[in-house]
């Protein structure tokens, strides 16, 4: 076991008792505190008073389900960061993508490697411990989104949008380089690090959601334009305010 002197908390929600249990001795093995949920209710009422670093979830729990239980922790503004690792079969290929769309970090199918789990909370915990590259008092402005880099908070016109971190972190990149190409790939890169789970479908995922965000109408956007077989472009012909 590695020895850590301020170990992070992983909360790992799960109703097999035996995953849960293979799950936990590894992470501990690993240095990692580790609490323990059978069913949603019991995560989030240990999300309130743990304040875990991360979560393990299940999607399929008896009472509320997975799903449930990531959108209650991103509507909560005090966890609404808190990086979440869904545990799905293999089949649930349209809650995967629900859950990305919901706001989860990221997810591994059952049966899953050890190995790889461990890989992934890593990364995971690794590119949110910076959670941004805060700059007291700095704000991003540009054709009418406004971003405080320090407060993380974001206007569209005046009104107030939520964002998740990660979407958060994509608007102001994009917000930061206007009129030029990115691909998936390069996204990923930039926004995601050296993150190497994550898939280029997730980059979909976090534009569909941004654009429902600040668009007027995210079937016409005006901000974030998609640049066919290579990726996608922040206009440029907005006007950049200072």
């Amino acid at each position: 076991m590695r020895i850590t002197t301020n170990p992070k908390t992983i909360l790992v929600v799960d109703d097999e008792k035996d995953i849960v249990d293979l799950i936990a001795y590894n992470l501990e093995n690993e240095g990692f505190k580790v609490i323990r949920a059978y069913d949603g209710q019991t995560a989030l009422t240990l999300v309130q008073a743990e304040k875990p670093h991360l979560v393990l979830l299940d999607l399929l729990l008896p009472g509320i389900k997975g799903l449930d239980v990531c959108r209650a922790i991103r509507k909560n503004q005090e966890t609404q960061y808190l990086p979440i690792i869904m545990i799905t079969a293999m089949s649930d290929t349209v809650d995967r993508v629900l859950g990305l769309e919901i706001g989860a970090d990221d997810y591994i199918t059952k049966p899953f490697n050890v190995r790889e789990l461990i890989a992934r909370v890593g990364a995971v915990l690794r590119r949110e411990e910076p959670r941004f590259e805060k700059n007291t008092g700095d704000i991003l402005s540009f054709g009418g989104i406004h971003i405080n880099l320090d407060s993380y908070s974001i206007t569209v016109d005046g009104r107030p949008i939520d964002l998740s971190y990660r979407e958060f972190k994509m608007l102001a990149f994009f917000v930061r380089h206007p009129g030029r190409v990115y691909s998936r790939d390069q996204l990923l890169e930039s926004v995601w690090g050296d993150e190497n789970f994550v898939e280029p479908r997730t980059v979909d995922v976090h534009i569909s959601r941004l654009r429902a965000a600040i668009e007027k109408d995210k079937d016409k956007p005006q901000y974030i334009l998609t640049v066919r077989s290579i990726g996608y472009r922040f206009s440029d012909s907005l006007s950049r305010e200072t």
